[in-house]
This record gives C-alpha cells, structure tokens and sequence, in this order.
C-alpha cells in the first residue's frame, strides 16, 4: 500500500523554519525522507544551539533577511526542483509599534511582501516539480488583534494571496494553500504564554481547552503537501480548536 505522507527524494524549503512552528514542520518533513532546507534570521545554524523549539539537525541552513525584498532576490534557491515551498516565517510588535510607520512597514514586509517576493523566486523550481506552497496565516486574519494593526492586516493581506496566487498558478501545476493557527507555545506567543492572567484568558476561549502544537501544525501541513490534498487549491485550514467559533 502507498504511503501517501512519505516524502522521500521530495525537497522542501521552510522559510523561518529555525525554530517555532517552521521548524517542527522541517523536522517532520525531514523525519518521512525530505531534503529539507531553511531559511532564517541567525548568520548560521550553529548560532541556534540550546534555542528552545529549535532543531536544524540533518537540515540545510541559509540566513535570508525576509524583510529586506534585496535579500530575498539574491538568495540562492537550494533545489533546481522544489516540491514544497513552506511561508513561516512572520513579525509582530507590541507596545503600540505597529501604529508607527516603521513599524507597520517592517511587519508587513516580513509577514507579507516576502511572501509573494519568495514564491516569485522559486516558481520556476515549483512549476519543475509541480510543487506545492504552503502559507502559515494565523486566526489574526479573521479577527481584531488588540494594539497589532500590522500583524492582522498582514495575515489577512496572506489569506487573499494565497487565493490569488493559487489561481494564477494553478495552471503550472503549482498548489498553494494556507494554514492558519491560534496559539501555540513557540517563540512568538511568550508574551502570552509567559504571563498566567494572559494564558488563562487565552485558554479559556478554545472550545477545545487546551492550546495546538506544533507537531499538529507540521501535520496539516503534511496533508496540504501530500497526495491526499490533491484537489484542495487556495484554501487556508484553520486549526484553533474551535477558537473562532466562539
């Protein structure tokens, strides 16, 4: 019987896949025999020793400053053929940042223009491999975020690109599909995850009871690159637990 989730000899780039969300689906991909490669912040992979949700063994590295459209142009693409483009990489501000134009301008470069800067780059080794683009959004794109106008706006701005890159690119062979997350314990959410009052709150919310993870993540984002989602082409999956029923 074919296993539909093995992804030897497939090549995966994950861009901000050093740690967090991107990372645990680097190694998921990795773990069911992808070459995997990712994109981050830090000048090499040595520099993410001891970080926590961190693991870039047996993964290639490349630092790529995503905020800068420069940087993205001059990045080598690490495959001639690339069968999964995965977007995590993502920004947020607090204490009223993004009100300000530097930085409304630096979220929404990192957690929009890169993206469609970055798939721009790699759609000639996607339409090669007749690949797949997976965005990671977030339910800040169907709900007010309180004091982070640039972080919503960005990932609803990601949820609409991913509906019109899917339509123009579809006719290349190339899938591009959105996943959407509420909170999971990574890097980006200590300001709430760290604070009791605020994780509480936060729980409190999801039907579920309890928050994702990120090896939940990296499995839906498995199905979005896999044969079994074959038909599925510009949707973006919210996986809150229920959160944005409520």
């Amino acid at each position: 019987m074919t296993n539909e989730l093995d992804f030897t000899g497939k090549t995966v780039l994950v861009v901000g896949g050093s740690s967090g969300i991107g990372n645990g689906m680097a190694q998921a991909f990795r773990q069911r025999g992808a070459q995997v490669h990712v994109w981050g912040t830090r000048p090499s992979a040595a520099d993410y020793a001891g970080v926590e949700g961190s693991d870039l063994d047996g993964i290639g590295y490349t630092q790529v400053d995503v905020g800068d459209a420069a940087a993205i142009a001059a990045a080598p693409v690490p495959f001639d053929r690339l069968d999964v483009l995965i977007h995590s990489q993502g920004a947020v501000l607090y204490r009223r940042q993004e009100f300000e134009a530097e930085g409304w301008n630096k979220v929404m470069a990192v957690n929009l223009d890169s993206i469609l800067h970055i798939s721009n780059l790699c759609r000639a080794a996607l339409a090669a491999a007749k690949g797949t683009i997976i965005v990671v959004s977030s339910i800040g794109a169907f709900r007010a975020t309180i004091g982070n106008p640039a972080y919503a706006a960005s990932k609803a701005g990601a949820v609409n690109l991913v509906r019109a890159l899917a339509v123009a690119w579809a006719g290349d062979g190339i899938r591009v599909n959105g996943i959407a997350p509420s909170l999971v314990d990574t890097k980006m959410t200590k300001v709430t995850m760290d604070n009791d009052q605020r994780r509480e709150r936060a729980l409190a919310k999801i039907p579920m009871g309890r928050f994702g993870s990120v090896e939940e993540m990296a499995g839906v984002a498995l199905f979005l690159a896999s044969p079994l989602s074959g038909y599925i082409c510009g949707q973006t999956l919210i996986v809150d637990g229920g959160l944005t029923l409520t």
